[in-house]
């Protein structure tokens, strides 16, 4: 039949043109906070959100040979749940956050699932989007920021002897959620020590 064994087709994602001016300014944007502020490697945080698949394939499939679009079914599956993670700067693991579709505890997983205790104690959050996604949120954010992100910097500023003024420098990606103004007043008026800085768009 000439097949062969290939993987599914998908778009690259495309550099701006100014990648790499856009990439040096958010280093120095970074140097000079952490600069002014003394910032520890410990207080220096960077989260990011990544798509869990419930069924994930290997998008692999069987089709002629020199074929240019191979298609496969089930393809766009997208039954799957979103999670956080966040890393300081010294390597450190903050707790995960795990966001599910739905507006209820039923849309989490059940207390009553193999090894539900062992992962709560690692601090993890599972949480509702209480929306018609499983993305970050208003919501979640502002979860994530009270429940993981608040009191991993405590811990630290206590184990360190800082002073609760100390700064701590957050990277998160450019989203429309993330850099909103909702968000940014939220932080701005309740988290005034934690200064947010932005991934350049399209540079991930």
């Amino acid at each position: 039949l000439e097949w062969s064994r290939r993987k599914a087709t998908q778009a690259a994602q495309k550099l701006p043109d100014d990648w790499e001016e856009q990439c040096v300014r958010s280093c120095m944007r970074k140097s000079y906070v952490i600069r002014e502020h003394d910032i520890v490697p410990e207080l220096f945080i960077n989260s990011d959100q990544t798509q869990v698949v419930y069924a994930p394939g290997d998008k692999m499939t069987y089709d002629k040979k020199g074929e240019k679009q191979v298609r496969v079914i089930g393809l766009e599956e997208k039954r799957a749940f979103t999670v956080v993670v966040s890393v300081a700067s010294d390597g450190s693991v903050l707790p995960f956050q795990a966001i599910y579709k739905g507006s209820s505890k039923n849309s989490l997983p059940s207390p009553e699932a193999p090894n539900y205790n062992d992962l709560i104690g690692t601090g993890t959050r599972l949480v509702s989007s209480r929306s018609g996604t499983y993305w970050s949120n208003q919501g979640t954010m502002r979860e994530l920021v009270e429940d993981i992100i608040e009191p991993y910097i405590s811990r630290i500023k206590a184990k360190l002897k800082l002073p609760e003024w100390a700064k701590c420098l957050w990277t998160i990606d450019v989203f429309s959620v993330h850099r909103s103004e909702e968000f940014r007043g939220y932080m701005k008026t309740n988290h005034p020590n934690i200064v947010l800085d932005f991934v350049p768009g399209g540079c991930t």
